[in-house]
């Protein structure tokens, strides 16, 4: 039995929204008058402040993340010895620390100071990726993947619980899509930069061109860091950059949307937090349906090697990769807006996304014509990057009468078992499948049917429970 929020009339299990709060809209807040033009500019100055810092964060995460895509066909594979077995067991590493690390990340950023710990990680894991330079042998590659793992655990569950600290839930899948659009147009950067760097860099200083893209990649990162201290906000009611009138109507915003546990922890402890979270049946269905999108998207690690088996050389596959990401840009911004729109079909429109990659996945199966399987990638990946945001937006908007502490780890836990599906993600595409890569897309249209069923039980389960 899950926790609840009670009010005078009604009571609502975290996450829910009353029939009242469907139909009316806002909940009532004394002293505050939704739509003024004193919150449009509000809201302004938040976007403008938080959206590029936490943009411009998450694409070079990103980058320094899957680079070592773009590495492996670059000739690192060749100079470290990596086979097939041992690059996925590269990929893997990432993920069981980035796993292990991030609900104890969320943990301590639900009671300190965003602006402080997410530049902090940050900087610490472009370090790392610099150091990546140097390793002289797959060990090396092993532990330093590892490390980067642990410092970026802390960084996107920290950034969707700030994301849903300051917008109404009507608002979110609008920021939520920018938020990914930065992983989606890394993947197009990271494939041009990733092509430039290699091919440009190469032999300088006596330094392989794979290693320089770690070095630069990595210094861009550290120095964004250390700018985003001075920008980023920290929670509505303690950021610096806020007059007092501006910090008290952030408030009222989200306290009359019934999200205004941002900051009240309620009296839990976290182990009590994590109990409340753990009982909780929604968290268990966002889980599930947000490994299905992840552990497909996986696919975005391979694309590099499923393009070259059109014939291009290591730099043109590189190149290849950006219209996959471009056209998945667009889709992303047009399901964010949407969704915002007409919130209460969220799930439906996170069904309807599932069965496009399915579908995608199933006839891949059956075409070996490269061509088609490139326009197929094409549609999969804007699907895939489209439903990803807005399953993030729609755990933030559920979970958001949660209080902070349980929100924080209920968004950690959706996230960090999600990225549990790239460890095994990462043996779906090995090399002696090669061309057709049957397995592959195989498990992925498995794994859309299985995201499409949990997104339509939550639809269907939290529409019957309020009772629209």
């Amino acid at each position: 039995m899950s926790a609840t929020h009670k009010d005078e009339n009604t009571e609502v299990e975290y996450g829910d929204r009353t029939s009242v709060d469907q139909k009316n809209g806002n909940m009532p807040v004394d002293g505050y008058v939704p739509g003024t033009d004193e919150e449009k500019r509000l809201v302004r100055k938040i976007d403008l402040y938080l959206l590029p810092t936490i943009w411009l964060m998450y694409l070079l995460s990103y980058v320094d993340r899957t680079n070592i895509g773009n590495a492996k066909i670059a000739g690192m594979a060749t100079d470290l010895d990596l086979d097939s077995n041992r690059y996925s067991i590269a990929l893997i590493v990432f993920f069981v620390s980035y796993v292990v690390f991030e609900i104890p990340l969320n943990m301590i950023l639900a009671k300190t100071r965003p602006s402080i710990m997410l530049p902090t990680i940050m900087f610490l894991w472009g370090c790392l990726t610099i150091g990546m330079a140097w390793v002289p042998n797959y060990q090396g590659l092993i532990g330093f993947r590892f490390a980067v793992g642990v410092f970026e655990a802390g960084f996107a569950p920290g950034v969707l619980m700030l994301l849903s600290s300051w917008y109404k839930k009507a608002e979110q899948s609008r920021r939520f899509a920018v938020y990914i659009s930065a992983a989606i147009l890394s993947g197009a950067f990271g494939g041009l930069l990733g092509g430039a760097i290699t091919d440009g860099l190469d032999g300088v200083h006596g330094i392989a061109g794979w290693r320089w893209l770690f070095i630069v990649e990595g210094a861009a990162t550290a120095g964004w860091s250390a700018i985003s201290f001075f920008i980023l906000p920290d929670f509505p009611s303690t950021t610096k950059w806020l007059t007092p009138r501006e910090r008290e109507l952030a408030q009222l915003r989200l306290q009359s949307d019934h999200a205004a546990r941002t900051e009240d922890n309620a009296g839990f402890g976290h182990w009590d937090a994590l109990k409340q979270c753990i009982i909780t049946w929604r968290v268990w269905l966002f889980v599930v349906g947000y490994m299905a999108i992840v552990g497909s998207s996986t696919l975005s690690y391979f694309y590099p090697t499923l393009v070259a088996g059109l014939g291009y050389t290591a730099h043109m596959a590189q190149y290849m990769t950006i219209p996959i990401y471009a056209a998945a840009f667009v889709c992303n911004a047009i399901t964010g807006i949407c969704a915002d729109r007409v919130p209460r079909w969220r799930a439906v429109i996170l069904v309807g996304w599932m069965a496009v990659a399915m579908i995608c996945a199933i006839i891949t199966c059956a075409v070996y014509n490269f061509r088609g399987r490139y326009a197929l990638l094409v549609v999969m990946a804007s699907a895939l990057w489209s439903a990803n945001g807005l399953a993030l937006s729609y755990a933030s908007s559920s979970f958001s009468t949660m209080p902070v502490e349980v929100k924080a780890i209920a968004l950690a836990l959706v996230n960090a078992m999600g990225n549990l599906a790239q460890i095994y993600g990462a043996y779906l595409f090995p090399s002696d499948d090669a061309p057709k890569y049957i397995m592959g897309f195989g498990v992925i249209s498995g794994l859309c049917f299985t995201g499409l069923a949990a997104y339509a039980s939550l639809h269907f389960f939290m529409r019957k429970q309020n009772g629209v």
